[in-house]
């Protein structure tokens, strides 16, 4: 077998087989397949596609080119949740311990933030001493003493997928429906999820803009899933703007933690309890998403959702004194309040706009090696729907430097669109 021959099938449009996967993915990962024939591979792929059973097979041979993580002897059942990523989007902080809470263990691998995208880890590092880099041991002991794990993907997982991934960056080869499906879907299997949730974002601020992609790409996962021997759940959520109010690392803990108090944003708490009963269900602690729901309400109502978070920042090393009192995370040394041009109905505020603005202040990265400054960011005080007046509030920004204070609350000031007429609110979910 040759790696040439392979690349040529795929060019002239053929159906490779398992075999033929396999091998070209260990003479990657090995050294033997060089970068350029993996970027035309790359290549070959985005222009002719892959059927589902190719995908399968390429998302297995990337699961296995490093360790499988087996968590049969820490949990009954591995549930893991993804979500592909969007503005404000602090998701799991909030459905982990409500989860966690109602009885079902869960460990999960996030990753950090690049471009307009927030990264869970990075928000997790705005609480003081809290860890994200657990040893294979530690995630698996934590996991069954304290039913809850979030930390960084610390592990040999899916060494394929990282070594594709730096090359589909710089070929223009990202926007390939087969290769995001076997990426996302290789690191959860290779994480030890037996069940998952996917939170699909699609709209302004999503890396699958429209319904159908993002259609597509949930079908494709839920089918590898099938294929696998996995069961998985696929939600399409919109993100044509922010979810909830907070864009920006600490302030999001903040909301995440309020939500958990029984407050929050009604997006993102209804947002937070959706996806939190489609996990229990897929984690056997509930029969219908009636019942999950109820359950998630509970442990929201009860305090143990927000104990079990200051469980899982204590076992993480974090200052739980935060958590307990969210006024000690550091402020912004200016904070400015941004008045509605206008009245009218809010028509749009721009989700991309706005992560972009955020990564103006420091809060999310341009390229892998920038600082994050936790501090920065914005609360939106208007969503799509809304009614506002002239002068009334409309967002508040979050700095350090004036200068970029300026620049970004011009870019979410253009983020916003108005109507005369009543504009209906988004829906959170589209299936």
């Amino acid at each position: 077998m040759r790696a040439v021959d392979i690349i040529i099938k795929k060019r002239d449009k053929g159906e490779l087989t398992r075999e033929e996967i396999e091998f070209f993915i260990n003479g990657f990962v090995s050294g033997d397949v060089p970068d350029y024939q993996a970027s035309a591979f790359a290549m070959a792929v985005v222009l002719n596609g892959m059927t589902p059973r190719e995908t399968t097979d390429l998302t297995i041979a990337m699961a296995h080119s490093g360790q499988i993580l087996d968590l049969s002897d820490a949990v009954d059942i591995a549930v893991d949740k993804h979500s592909s990523g969007g503005v404000g989007d602090k998701t799991t902080l909030t459905v982990l311990p409500t989860v966690a809470a109602c009885g079902l263990s869960v460990g999960k691998m996030s990753g950090r933030g690049l471009g307009f995208s927030g990264g869970t880890l990075d928000k997790l590092e705005s609480i003081p001493g809290y860890r994200v880099d657990l040893t294979t041991e530690e995630f698996k002991r934590q996991l069954k003493e304290k039913g809850v794990v979030l930390t960084g993907q610390s592990l040999d997982l899916a060494p394929a997928d990282g070594k594709m991934y730096a090359l589909r960056d710089v070929t223009g080869t990202v926007q390939s429906i087969p290769l995001i499906a076997s990426s996302i879907m290789c690191k959860k299997i290779a994480a030890g999820a037996q069940a998952i949730v996917l939170d699909v974002k699609t709209g302004l601020g999503a890396f699958m803009e429209t319904l159908d992609e993002a259609r597509i790409l949930a079908n494709l996962m839920v089918d590898i899933g099938k294929l696998a021997g996995r069961e998985v759940v696929a939600l399409l959520s919109d993100m044509n703007q922010p979810l909830g109010c907070a864009v920006g690392n600490s302030l999001e803990v903040v909301e995440a933690i309020d939500t958990l108090k029984g407050g929050g944003p009604a997006d993102f708490r209804e947002h937070c309890l959706h996806v939190s009963a489609h996990m229990l269900i897929l984690g056997k602690r509930a029969k219908t998403l009636k019942e999950g729901r109820r359950m998630a309400e509970k442990a929201i109502a009860d305090g143990s959702a927000f104990e079990k978070f200051r469980v899982l920042v204590q076992a993480q090393g974090g200052d739980v004194s935060y958590v307990d009192n969210v006024s000690k995370f550091p402020r912004a040394k200016f904070v400015e309040v941004v008045a509605s041009p206008r009245n009218g109905s809010v028509s749009q505020v721009q989700a991309r706009s706005v992560g972009e603005a955020a990564v103006t202040l420091g809060a999310g990265r341009a390229k892998k090696s920038d600082p994050v400054d936790h501090s920065v960011g914005f609360v939106l005080h208007k969503k799509v729907g809304d009614r506002v007046e002239p002068g009334e509030p409309l967002f508040t920004v979050h700095a350090n430097d004036e200068a970029k204070l300026a620049e970004a609350r011009e870019k979410v000031l253009g983020a916003y669109s108005f109507s005369d007429t009543d504009v209906p609110p988004l829906p959170l979910f589209y299936d």
